[in-house]
């Protein structure tokens, strides 16, 4: 169109409706929308994807659910559309309502639940009839963790594109070679996970009798593991060092018993966290777990051995009240006997004699028996003093009683295993987990 000022020609003015009158795009006109757009059916509509990771929001292991943000640029060439961009005053481009044109219904398979903000109201449209769309989303798409090596654990989540109704002679579907190293350039967020790479598979799968061309993007991305190693495996740590340390508590008393439930029960807490970060569904035992369970195990035998000793040491006090008691029995059984025959000789009297004779006979027996008496008393003293003594040697470090030898033995023998074996598994768990991560 030219418009004349002065009876001079001006420069030619051109709207965007200049072109879509000339291809005749309206929205009443089925040849653009309701079919494939292709002159010859024969002919494949090529549709080209690329996929630009935006950011990781979450990963759930223990519901298995990948949650990125991505942005979906789709393009396929329309045959029925094109123009000289010289003709329309250099226009290329023109941007149309979503719903006016043909588009091809690509889907998502791991994809459990639509994003729920709109897609893109506009397309565009090039002079060669090449179309493109835009669309941001959130896919809530399914992944399979694989937990083995958590938390030094390696992640990869598929996003399968492919046609809902089509097959491979009908829409094929190609991709760009650029896409992983754009995403590298554009990510904005990756909180706990870390981006690594992001690889593109194009293969033809047969769904239900129907061949199809399927694009496969796997997302490639490494858990931060910092702070699990600090809120979870060095805790675990301590309470180990915890229960080593109560060897040092004495085993008269029961506060080593309580201690080192304590510390067993603290394990259990955190094994219960556990339960909660990863799925039920792993196919093998994950490290962390082994980790927990070992260390778990060498608390239950560090308690059981505590059991063990206290029985011993209640067996030792058993024995030596027997024996005190036994003692008693032998000392009261003397004194009976000694009272009977001294009471004897007082009664053994001749009853020849008169009653004044044996009234001076009895009085120097009882004087005899007195003295007796005395000496009697002042050696039970001494064999007092002596016990108390032997006892108190006993008590501060003399020589220890059998079942007392015996718990200081088991003692040091099982602290020894016990450093020994946590040790071990403390190094085979330090290679289980390098050898995962080579």
């Amino acid at each position: 169109m030219f418009l004349a000022v002065d009876g001079e020609s001006s420069e030619k003015v051109c709207s965007y409706q200049d072109v879509l009158n000339y291809m005749n795009l309206s929205k009443s006109n089925e040849l653009f929308f309701m079919t494939r757009p292709v002159k010859d059916h024969k002919q494949a509509t090529q549709v080209s994807l690329e996929v630009l990771l935006y950011a990781i929001l979450d990963v759930r292991e223990i519901d298995q659910m990948f949650i990125p943000y991505v942005w979906i640029i789709a393009s396929w060439q329309n045959q029925h559309i094109g123009w000289k961009p010289d003709d329309f005053c250099g226009i290329k481009t023109v941007s149309l309502p979503f719903e006016v044109l043909w588009k091809p219904d690509i889907t998502i398979e791991e994809m459990t639940e639509k994003d729920k903000a709109p897609p893109s109201p506009l397309l565009t449209i090039h002079s060669n009839g090449l179309v493109s769309i835009q669309n941001d989303q959130v896919l809530v798409s399914t992944c399979r963790m694989h937990v083995y090596k958590f938390p030094f654990d390696i992640q990869s989540c598929n996003l399968t594109f492919k046609s809902v109704v089509h097959s491979v002679d009908e829409i094929q579907l190609v991709h760009n070679v650029h896409s992983s190293e754009d995403t590298h350039t554009m990510m904005r967020t990756q909180y706990e996970w870390l981006f690594i790479n992001m690889t593109v598979t194009n293969k033809t799968v047969n769904m239900f009798g129907l061949k199809q061309d399927v694009l496969i993007y796997t997302i490639t991305m490494k858990r931060r593991s910092v702070l699990y190693i600090v809120n979870f495996m060095l805790p675990i740590l301590f309470f180990l060092g915890l229960d080593m340390a109560s060897f040092m508590i004495s085993d008269s008393g029961g506060e080593k018993l309580g201690f080192q439930v304590t510390v067993l029960l603290a394990v259990t807490v955190m094994q219960l966290i556990l339960n909660d970060i990863l799925p039920s569904s792993s196919d093998r035992i994950p490290l962390i777990v082994i980790y927990c369970i070992g260390i778990f195990g060498l608390m239950m035998l560090s308690l059981l051995e505590t059991i063990l000793v206290l029985y011993l040491i209640a067996k030792d006090s058993q024995d030596s009240d027997m024996d005190k008691e036994d003692n008693s029995k032998q000392d009261k059984a003397t004194c009976k006997g000694d009272k009977k025959k001294w009471t004897a000789c007082i009664c053994d009297v001749s009853t020849d004699e008169t009653p004044n004779e044996q009234l001076k006979d009895s009085r120097s027996q009882l004087t005899e028996e007195s003295q007796a008496f005395e000496k009697l008393s002042d050696e039970l003293r001494e064999v007092v003093k002596a016990l108390t003594l032997l006892l108190n040697n006993r008590m501060e470090g003399g020589k220890p009683s059998y079942w007392t030898r015996v718990t200081k033995t088991i003692n040091k023998v099982f602290f020894i295993f016990y450093v020994i074996a946590a040790g071990v598994f403390l190094l085979c768990m330090s290679l289980s987990w390098n050898n995962t991560l080579d």
